[in-house]
């Protein structure tokens, strides 16, 4: 399960350095990738991102609940 507080936090790693962390926490490895190799998309992917992680973390959250669903599914 993700949450918002660690997302933040991670977040907050780019003012040291170690953009798109969150990213990869949120389960968006190739966006992740692109915004540790720019810097954030030079600032402006961080910025915006501010504001979607709340809605990174819910669609996360849809996503790990299908899965669950859908195994459980399978399994019957």
């Amino acid at each position: 399960m993700r949450s918002a507080p660690i997302a933040y936090f991670l977040w907050f790693l780019c003012l040291i350095g170690f953009c798109g962390m969150h990213r990869f926490y949120l389960g968006k490895p190739w966006s992740g990738l692109l915004w540790l190799l720019t810097f954030g998309l030079l600032g402006v992917g961080q910025l915006i991102d501010l504001f979607l992680i709340p809605g990174l973390v819910r669609e996360g959250e849809v996503e790990h609940r299908l899965r669950a669903v859908e195994a459980d599914r399978l399994r019957r």
